[in-house]
Formats: C-alpha cells, sequence, structure tokens
C-alpha cells in the first residue's frame, strides 16, 4: 500500500459499450491522470508527482444494450419516473411551484416546465434539456434498482481495497455511490473524500433515498473517514444544493468558476487547481 494512490469514481454518461469493465476502468484512469497533472501545474505543484489514479467503473451495472434511452435533448423520451426526477431537480435548482398562470407543473409536459427555467437563468433550453438526458436515467436506475445499487458500491469498495488508496475522488452521480459504498463497507483508513459537482444533498431525491436514511434532516458522516472536502462550480446545475456542509458534516466547502462550458465534467473539476490543492498534502 502506498499514500501516493488515489482512486476516482465517476458521474454519468461514462458507459463503454463493448468494453471489459477493467479497460474502461484503466482508459478513464489513463485519462483523469493527463487532466490531474494538468490541474497541479495549474496549482504551481507541476514539481510534485501526480499521484496513480485507479478508476472505479460502474457504469456498465446502469446501462443496458438492448434499452433504447432517449437521445439528445429529447426530455418528452424520459420514462415517467425520470421525469419526474426531473421536475424535483428544477425546483431544487429554483423552479416556482407552479407557473405564472397557476396550473401546476405535472399536469404539463416536462419540456414546457423546462424551457420555463432555462429562459429564466439564461441557458439555451437544448443545452439544459441534453444535461437532463444525460443525467436522470443512470441516476433513477441507481436510486430504484436495489440489486444495481449495491453492485455499485461493491465496485467502488472493491477498488478501494485493492489499490490501497486512503484518498477517494467522487464525482456527481459517483458522489452518491461512494458516500453509501463508505457505510455499507468497511474501509478502514480513509483519510480524504473529495466530492466534486455533487448531488447528494438534492432534496425530495437523493438526499431523501439515501442509505443509511437522512435523520433531522442531516445526512450521517461516513464512519472513518478523516477529512471531506466539497468543491462545486457555482454554475453547475447538477450541484443542487451546493453547500453540502448544509446536509453533511464536510470539512471543508469550496465553489470556484471550473470553466464556462463544461462546468459539470470530471476533467474540468479535474483540471482545476483547487482539486490539486485538496489532493496534494494526501498523495506526497
Amino acid at each position: 500500500m502506498t499514500r501516493h494512490d488515489v482512486v476516482m469514481v465517476h458521474g454519468v454518461q461514462n458507459w463503454m459499450p463493448g468494453a471489459l469493465p477493467d479497460e474502461a476502468a484503466a482508459a478513464l484512469a489513463d485519462g483523469w491522470s493527463a487532466r490531474l497533472a494538468a490541474g497541479y501545474a495549474a496549482a504551481g505543484l507541476g514539481h510534485v508527482p501526480p499521484p496513480r489514479v485507479h478508476a472505479a467503473y460502474y457504469a456498465d451495472l446502469l446501462n443496458n444494450a438492448e434499452s433504447q434511452a432517449p437521445q439528445d435533448d429529447d426530455v418528452d423520451g424520459l420514462g415517467p419516473g425520470e421525469q419526474a426526477l426531473l421536475l424535483v431537480w428544477l425546483r431544487a435548482a429554483g423552479l416556482p411551484p407552479e407557473p405564472d398562470d397557476g396550473q401546476a407543473w405535472g399536469t404539463m409536459p416536462v419540456r414546457q416546465a423546462l424551457a420555463w427555467f432555462a429562459s429564466r437563468r439564461g441557458i439555451p433550453s437544448k443545452v439544459l434539456a441534453r444535461i437532463a438526458v444525460a443525467l436522470l436515467p443512470e441516476v433513477y436506475t441507481y436510486l430504484t434498482s436495489p440489486k444495481r445499487r449495491a453492485a455499485a458500491r461493491e465496485v467502488v469498495a472493491d477498488a478501494v481495497r485493492a489499490s490501497g488508496a486512503r484518498v477517494i475522488v467522487a464525482h456527481s452521480l459517483g458522489s452518491v455511490v461512494t458516500y453509501e459504498a463508505l457505510h455499507a463497507h468497511e474501509l478502514p483508513g480513509v483519510e480524504l473524500l473529495v466530492t466534486l459537482g455533487s448531488p447528494l444533498g438534492l432534496p425530495g431525491a437523493v438526499f431523501d433515498a439515501l442509505e443509511p436514511a437522512p435523520a433531522g434532516g442531516r445526512g450521517s458522516r461516513p464512519p472513518g473517514l478523516v477529512r471531506w472536502v466539497n468543491i462545486a462550480d457555482p454554475g453547475d446545475l447538477v450541484a443542487v444544493p451546493r453547500r453540502l456542509g448544509d446536509r453533511f458534516a464536510v470539512d471543508s466547502h469550496h465553489e470556484a468558476h471550473i470553466a464556462a462550458v463544461d462546468f459539470h465534467t470530471m476533467g474540468s473539476y479535474l483540471n482545476c487547481g483547487l482539486t490539486a490543492t485538496a489532493l496534494a498534502p494526501y498523495l506526497s
């Protein structure tokens, strides 16, 4: 075991059809290593060797080759449960209980609510629709399929055990999988958890469905975890709410403008010197 290893856990849209899990994990790790090296340089840490990256790949567990996922920005192609989750997400991000005409959002097409929200946030509705179509199917599958959920958590636990890593970086949906894995499995000695663009606190959906269940409006801290750092781009529409410290015992919360367009991707967060600064003291 070495302190120079880090396990990274991906978010949505990382499925590699046709690739074996080990092959997909290796490909992700290679790409993230390059991004993290750029982040070290941006933080003025170019003289510090970046860590060895291990990827926990679980996307194959949440996707089926025979399933027909909606394409591009087709929010009407989402299933009923996914559309309900979309409305919950939009409300948490600022959608009012009802539009100006007094109707309930649930009585009209979800694309109408999405377009209303996008216009008031100054976001092209097609961009927001693409985010929704990319995000919601895998999140919904994870939250509603106990067997797949348990298997994804096992992947994270196995990656930590096999690598001996004491540092975990978890992005987007991966932060939910990792949080639950740290509760479900004995993983002693995890010194640092860095969550990036995390939806862990999303009320009415992710937060209320967590295992273990929150108590008194607070999620429990993973046992044995020494330090938890959360990083969110203020414009990241997936990290809702951004301040996880309001619902979890996060030790340090940071906000930074990660990127103008790709503000939610793992690569953009790793490129940011803020992420490297959080990791470097634990990976020397």
